[in-house]
Parts: C-alpha cells; structure tokens; sequence
C-alpha cells in the first residue's frame, strides 16, 4: 500500500527542487515513522557528481555489460582493454567530488536517521561527504589488490605507473563509463602494457566486485545483521537489477520492514515498494534532510 502523507506532514520549500509537494511529504512522513533506516545506495546518486550511470531508466544497460570476473583473469588482452579503458576513465572518479545527495545522507545520519548506509557504489563518495557507517558492498575503486602476494597499493599510485609505461594514452580523447571505465576503442591496444605488482611482480586486480565475482561473505552478513536492527529500507539511486543489491528488498520484505525508493525510473524492486519517490536524488534528499532539521 502507498504510504500516504500525515496530515501533520510540515510545510516544504520547494523553490529550489523538482519535488512534488505531496511526494516530498509522504518521503518525510515515511523517515519519521521509521526512525531507524537501512539506506541502499546505487550508480544514480553518484552522477549529478560526474559520474555515469550504468542503466538508463528502464533499467537496460546503457552499454555493453562491464568486464566479469572471468574475463579479466582468463587473458592478457581482456587485462590490456580493462586496463587501457581504466587508465583513461579513472580521472574522473578520482577528481568528483561529493553532491547534495551525498550530503544530505551524511546529515541524515549524524541526525539519527539512518543506522547504516550500504552503498554499491565505489566511489568513496559517501565518506568524503561525513558518512562514517558505510559498508561497501563492491569495495572500493581507489585500491588495487595484487591477487598473488595480497599486497595493497593506492589506485593513485597504480594510474602513475599506468601512465608512465602507457605514455600514448595522455593523447587519447575517450567519453567516460561507470566507475572510471571510458569508451575507448585504441588501435594500439595490443601493445598496452598491464601493470605489475610493485611488491612481487604478480597480477593486479582493483579491489571491486566484478560481474560473475562473489560479495565477500563478511560485507553480505555485516549488511544484513544492519537490516536487521532496521525499521524500514530505504534505497537510492539504484535500479536494483543487480542481485547483490535486489536481495535486501527480498530480505527486507520477508521481516516485514517496508520500502521505499528515490530513483528515476523503473526498478526491480518496484512491487515491494511502499513508497517510489521518482526525483532526482539531491533534490529529493536535500529538501527532505532541510524540512527534517528545521522541524
């Protein structure tokens, strides 16, 4: 059933937002009836900080599929492509910086709102913007793990490296993907060299998720004991598609805590949702953290 605004719902100043007055009112009556929320986060709240998403509105991809997992161990020249693509996409993940909808989740969680924020973003994003619980349930795109010695080393440091021995790549003018891949189609891109690990010479992996790769079992169980100790989910910014994300709805929906979703356009969890708030996310949960503060 729809959630349906209290007629207590305080007054909204909508001057500066694309929220409709009734819709902004029943997303501040579903935080204030539950108090304490299990925020889901995906690709759409990172793109009003420069960042693309991988779907478009009706949840399709708005390209081919990213690298699995499969791909990127089976051979040198899926390395060289992942890598090449990389090299120039990931400048713009590295330099975004945090928007409205970043910030207005960090206040709300410093308010007591939100208990724990689970984000399938790689960002970083949301802990540049104050949020201190975060789990992050595909890792992180600023750390590249070596899958031989373990070692851990600093993206920033690996793009360098990426960039010294790849020097032809300065020049190569690419439009760029979700969580710094780019379109990048290079005709040199046999002779790309992948880096090693400055440790031992070994394989080096960015410490993310890839498609056909497992969530480690930690992250999974640190999420759902969050769920738990939740009153309601609320997600944003995702389109669900991804199971890894999708199963907290599922889960949600069989302890009985409701759902609610700020996302633009349809998502695969539209079925079990309270309340679907279609807006862009900072304008949604700037106006909603404000009105929360002022009351």
């Amino acid at each position: 059933m729809p959630v349906v605004p209290s007629t207590s719902a305080r007054s909204i100043d909508l001057m500066s937002t694309l929220i409709e007055p009734h819709t902004l009112a029943a997303l501040q009556d579903f935080v204030e009836r539950y108090p304490r929320l299990f925020v889901l986060t995906g690709a759409g709240i990172s793109t009003d900080s420069g960042i693309p998403g991988y779907r478009d509105e009706n949840g399709e991809w708005k390209r081919s599929p990213p690298i699995t997992l499969q791909d990127f161990l089976g051979s040198i020249a899926s390395r060289q492509r992942y890598w090449a693509r990389s090299t120039v996409g990931w400048p713009v993940v590295a330099k975004a910086e945090p928007n409205a909808a970043h910030r207005a989740l960090a206040r709300l969680e410093a308010a007591g709102h939100a208990r724990t924020l689970v984000t399938q973003n790689v960002d970083g994003l949301h802990q540049r913007a104050g949020s201190s619980d975060v789990i992050e349930l595909h890792g992180s795109i600023g750390e590249v793990t070596c899958l031989d010695c373990g070692a851990h080393h600093g993206r920033a440091a690996i793009q360098q490296k990426l960039i010294d021995e790849n020097p032809a790549l300065l020049d190569v003018i690419a439009e760029p993907a979700a969580d710094g891949d780019a379109h990048l189609e290079w005709h040199d891109l046999g002779s790309f060299r992948v880096p090693a690990c400055p440790d031992c010479g070994g394989l080096l992996k960015p410490a993310v998720v890839f498609f056909g790769e497992n969530v480690p079992k930690p992250r999974v169980e640190a999420a759902s004991h969050a769920l738990d100790a939740a009153d309601a989910m609320l997600v944003v910014g995702s389109s669900l598609m991804v199971y890894s994300g999708y199963r907290f709805c599922m889960w949600a929906q069989k302890r009985g805590k409701p759902i609610a979703a700020i996302n633009l356009g349809r998502t695969r969890a539209d079925a079990l949702l309270s309340l679907k708030v279609e807006a862009p996310c900072g304008d949604a949960l700037a106006a909603l953290a404000a009105n929360l503060a002022s009351g």
